[in-house]
């Protein structure tokens, strides 16, 4: 993957960079996503490869970090990879989505992963507790969890497979773990590639490779005017990006939208996710004449494997695309892309900048999120806030369970 920053004012210190690169290093010691490119696979891959050939459909139950990261990679290589089961995703207590996806599955054709690092998560718990009503069977299910939660003890009394979570992993940085290779091993992606990609990541930054010097640089700049640029739009030009900006969204709030640690003020960038060329004709037109509280980071694919071509045809009245004749549509996308860049950069205080991704595979998705992971903990150093809990989140939780406990007493 490349990165082309346009942003002006970002030749910070060196001094500034090497302190923010050594705290960042402080933390390999303690937070667990770090070492997920160079994990042992040999048990997904084995368990993968015992599956029984009559399973058609993996089925997550999970939200959030549980889910949101794998569905990104599997959406994103779903146009050109050949799929050796159907993914489907469970991650919300919405009763007509649940409906949905029951009638599209059927039962004994599906595995069930039920994902919870807590072993106590409302919604997944919920809907688990549906479908085990419905098929009791064991060997139906397999779960992910934290070693010793409620959910590994009930996991091993019914005698269905357990997986856990590495120590001091959050959700939203577990797309590397257990939590999206094992739904995506069993859906046949290659997560050999998808580690491959993120570790070329991993070591370009911390053994002083192509990337270190631009992530320091970006999380700099997003630090520096956090609160005059405190939006943060993610513009993907291809349509399978559109859950990767879902994960994007979750890493990016739920990390950095907190109070400061050494301070009682509140901080945060707001991430948006964009699909371009489609959000060129919404949300473009905010961006360009709007209030000056946005940097943009534009995302293309170098090489999307296809040469759909739109024909030489001639149309009465509308001569004036004759221009598109004989045009790939990969070269079109490209060209709204550039043509967009340009015109922003025109303004001359959008701050903007473009990661450009080689091609549509596993290798290419695991550097980007490995290369996002990074920079929201860069950007969280410099903000002063923890990026790994999420006080706001767990507020809610704790009122909705007593709300539970309540009803339980009245009833």
């Amino acid at each position: 993957m490349r990165n082309k920053i346009y942003f002006q004012n970002y030749n910070y210190q060196e001094e500034e960079k090497k302190r923010l690169f050594n705290a960042i290093e402080s933390e390999l010691e303690t937070i667990g996503y770090y070492h997920l490119p160079t994990q042992n696979i040999d048990e997904i891959l084995e368990y993968s490869c015992s599956f029984d050939s009559s399973i058609e459909n993996i089925v997550v139950l999970g939200i959030g970090g549980s889910s949101l990261g794998a569905r990104a990679i599997y959406e994103f290589l779903k146009p050109i990879k050949k799929r050796t089961r159907k993914l489907y995703f469970f991650e919300t207590t919405d009763p007509l989505n649940i409906q949905e996806i029951l009638d599209k599955i059927e039962g004994e054709k599906s595995h069930f992963l039920v994902v919870s690092k807590s072993g106590t998560t409302v919604e997944t718990i919920s809907i688990f507790k549906y479908l085990y009503a419905i098929d009791s069977n064991s060997s139906n299910y397999t779960f992910i969890t934290d070693k010793g939660s409620n959910l590994d003890k009930f996991a091993n009394e019914i005698g269905s497979k357990c997986f856990y979570l590495p120590a001091n992993l959050g959700g939203r940085f577990s797309v590397l773990s257990i939590v999206g290779l094992l739904p995506l091993s069993l859906c046949g992606v290659d997560i050999e590639a998808l580690l491959k990609g993120a570790k070329q990541v991993k070591e370009s930054f911390f053994n002083d490779g192509y990337l270190k010097e631009t992530l320091l640089n970006k999380a700099l700049f997003y630090a520096k005017y956090h609160t005059t640029y405190n939006i943060n739009c993610l513009f993907a030009y291809s349509e399978t990006l559109r859950y990767f900006s879902e994960w994007y969204v979750q890493l990016w709030g739920e990390s950095l939208g907190k109070k400061q640690r050494h301070s009682a003020f509140h901080v945060g960038v707001t991430p948006i996710g964009l699909i371009g060329p489609k959000d060129q004709h919404s949300f473009l037109q905010l961006i360009s004449e709007g209030t000056r509280d946005k940097s943009i980071t534009f995302i293309k694919i170098d090489d999307f494997q296809n040469e759909l071509t739109i024909p030489k045809v001639n149309l009465p009245y509308l001569e004036s695309l004759d221009t598109l004749n004989g045009l790939t549509f990969h070269d079109l996308i490209t060209m709204q892309s550039n043509s967009v860049i340009e015109s922003l950069l025109a303004h001359g205080d959008i701050p903007i900048d473009e990661i450009i991704i080689k091609r549509v595979d596993e290798s290419s998705i695991g550097q980007l999120i490995y290369y996002y992971e990074l920079l929201t903990s860069l950007v969280g150093e410099l903000i002063d806030v923890n990026s790994y809990d999420q006080p706001g989140v767990e507020a809610g939780k704790i009122i909705l369970k007593n709300k539970l406990l309540q009803r339980l007493k009245n009833d």
